[in-house]
């Protein structure tokens, strides 16, 4: 397979995608009015830092311009130790060597007033350059093709606006699951302690990207889904997170997070908290809904965190469009009636505007549904208005998404300070099938005193070209789409081939920074695991990376790994191992394992060899 970073046609994608994100009313509760600072800890024995692009000394920066001027006295740079010393990423990538044979002839004397000259100026100008800010935005549970710049008929032009102005990935992996993936986006490893429960995915010798960018002078905050420990030690304010708010379990109510679940899902009470204050039903106001609660929060912490002059690193994690399917009457409405061909024409749809946007190949063996998946014209017999609504609510989640994207970038505008900020899109998994409380019409989607679900029918029209849904190790549960956008550092409507991992952020945030990754962790003192990921900086610059050569993943009894273009993948109903060739393949719909013995028993033998240095767990 062809792997390359290649312009995407901004003609063919913009006429494609329309509309306009709408704004939200603040839902944010009395107990966030006032963002708590006591975790607070910039006095933090600093990583040694490194510049993250070699050689641009002082002579370099004489050729350069400034790209952008970030207008408020507020946003100069801290002075970390280094952070004045070096050129930011977009000033480097507008460099162009001095042309000396182009130049008139001038006197020694002019020439070196003039360097001189260029020099102080450009000094000056890169000791106001702030580092990048970054924001990590992660969906629950969405499938490849929900959104519009990867086929979806969803309204979503705010986060469509990050594929035009930015990079748009077609190669990127999650690790199939809730918990794996933001274990894996949170420390740059594969997730160790495989199958000992959320709480122990983190450990003390893994540095989080909470800790590993405050250590590295960075304000920090999360506002959503943590999903990595609601046990004492393990919670995100205890992890390097200098602002958390939001719900350290695995989903919850969007009305009223500590409403219990229903008891066909055990009637449990969600943890949900401010820092290291435990929230409850109380706190919530009648107007509450998370998608909104958790964007008033990472506005109102941005907003702090650039107040404080310190670049800022935000974690943003929804919990929609994971069950519940709660959503606001106004967002139901916009989708009323428009699911009523089901989800077979629904995929043939996406697949159509897919090609056409250059997605998916011509030659690509697409199959119908998954066979996972009932045909619509049996599943519609059980009550069809309960199976389309099902879906119109699954996209007034993503519509409300969509709309607090809206109101983030927006904001970043207006503090000035987007043209520095590395805004980031992706999902934790892929479509989910799950049915918790089975095919129950009486579970009206929408309302938050019901609980249900999208099935599988959905889920495979959501997951678009591919097979299979989340915790499932073949693509339908774990390509995620993934949108990066950093003005004058990423080529706008660009598109990348190349492959990627969740495994990666870490150490490409770390290099944005200039902080090296540590031996020892510290605050725990303890040797921490060298990094799985490698740096994505080069491919967003628009260059080729050196490939991993090889990719794990693994959940319960689902199992793949990739080496180059090939991947071998357990199917846990068919119990055996599959092998199909991506470079023509990408929707496995042909299993070449039977053609290639020897190549089938040396991934095996590479995938144990790896279980066995994660401590992974199969479920027999």
């Amino acid at each position: 397979m062809r792997l390359s970073s290649h312009r995407l046609s901004r003609n063919v994608l913009g006429s494609m995608l329309s509309g306009h994100g709408n704004g939200a009313n603040s839902h944010l509760p009395a107990h966030q009015s006032e963002i708590m600072h006591d975790n607070d800890r910039s006095d933090s024995p600093q990583i040694p830092r490194r510049a993250v692009l070699k050689g641009a000394g002082t002579a370099a920066a004489t050729a350069v311009a400034a790209p952008y001027v970030i207008p408020s006295a507020a946003l100069a740079a801290p002075g970390r130790d280094g952070a004045n010393d070096r050129l930011t990423l977009a000033q480097t990538l507008h460099h162009r060597p001095s042309d000396m044979t182009a130049l008139p002839r001038l006197s020694f004397l002019c020439l070196v007033t003039l360097l001189l000259t260029a020099t102080l100026l450009t000094a000056t100008t890169t000791a106001q350059q702030p580092d990048p800010n970054i924001i990590v935005i992660m969906v629950d549970d969405m499938g490849w093709s929900d959104i519009g710049c990867y086929g979806s008929e969803i309204k979503t032009p705010n986060i469509d606006r990050l594929a035009t102005e930015g990079m748009l990935f077609t190669q990127f992996y999650n690790n199939a699951k809730c918990t794996t993936t933001r274990a894996s986006l949170l420390t740059g490893l594969y997730p160790r302690n495989g199958g000992r429960g959320q709480d122990e995915l983190i450990t003390k010798n893994m540095l989080t990207l909470g800790e590993a960018m405050r250590h590295a002078g960075y304000a920090t905050g999360l506002s959503g889904k943590w999903h990595n420990g609601k046990a004492a030690g393990t919670r995100p304010f205890e992890r390097g997170f200098d602002e958390a708010y939001g719900l350290w379990d695995g989903c919850c109510n969007f009305f009223n997070p500590k409403l219990p679940d229903p008891e066909f899902k055990g009637g449990k009470v969600r943890a949900f908290g401010h820092n290291d204050r435990d929230l409850s039903a109380d706190d919530f106001p009648e107007d509450y809904y998370t998608t909104d609660a958790f964007t008033d929060h990472a506005i109102k912490t941005v907003k702090a965190h650039v107040a404080s002059g310190k670049p800022f690193f935000h974690y943003l994690p929804y919990t929609a469009p994971h069950y519940p399917l709660h959503a606001k009457p106004e967002d139901i409405a916009k989708y009323k009636g428009k699911y009523a061909d089901g989800w077979d024409v629904l995929r043939q749809k996406r697949l159509t505007r897919q090609k056409e946007l250059g997605l998916v190949d011509e030659n690509w063996e697409v199959v119908e549904r998954d066979d996972l998946a009932q045909p619509w014209e049996t599943a519609k017999e059980i009550d069809e208005g309960w199976q389309q609504l099902r879906m119109e609510v699954y996209a007034a989640m993503i519509d409300s998404v969509d709309q607090n994207i809206g109101r983030l970038l927006d904001t970043l505008d207006e503090l000035g300070v987007a043209d520095n900020t590395l805004v980031l899109f992706l999902a934790d998994n892929g479509g989910c099938a799950e049915t918790p409380g089975g095919n129950d019409p009486n579970q009206i989607p929408g309302p938050k005193d019901f609980y249900a679900h999208v099935g599988p029918g959905w889920a495979t029209a959501s997951n678009t070209p591919f097979r299979r849904y989340k915790q499932y190790c073949h693509e339908g549960g774990i390509a995620t789409p993934l949108l990066a956008r950093w003005p004058g550092a990423i080529e706008p409507g660009s598109r990348c081939e190349q492959v990627g991992h969740i495994i990666d952020f870490l150490p490409t945030f770390l290099d944005i920074a200039g902080a090296d990754y540590p031996d020892e962790h510290p605050a725990f003192g303890e040797q921490t695991i060298p990094l799985d990921g490698k740096t994505l900086l080069p491919i967003l610059k628009g260059q080729q990376r050196k490939p991993h050569p090889y990719l794990y993943w693994h959940w319960s009894t689902n199992r793949a790994v990739r080496k180059g273009d090939w991947k071998l993948a357990w199917d846990r109903h068919a119990k055996t191992w599959e092998l199909y060739d991506l470079s023509t393949d990408r929707t496995e719909a042909h299993d070449l394992a039977s053609q290639n013995p020897e190549l089938v028993t040396e991934l095996t033998e590479t995938w144990n060899a790896w279980a066995k240095m994660t401590d992974v767990k199969v479920k027999k």
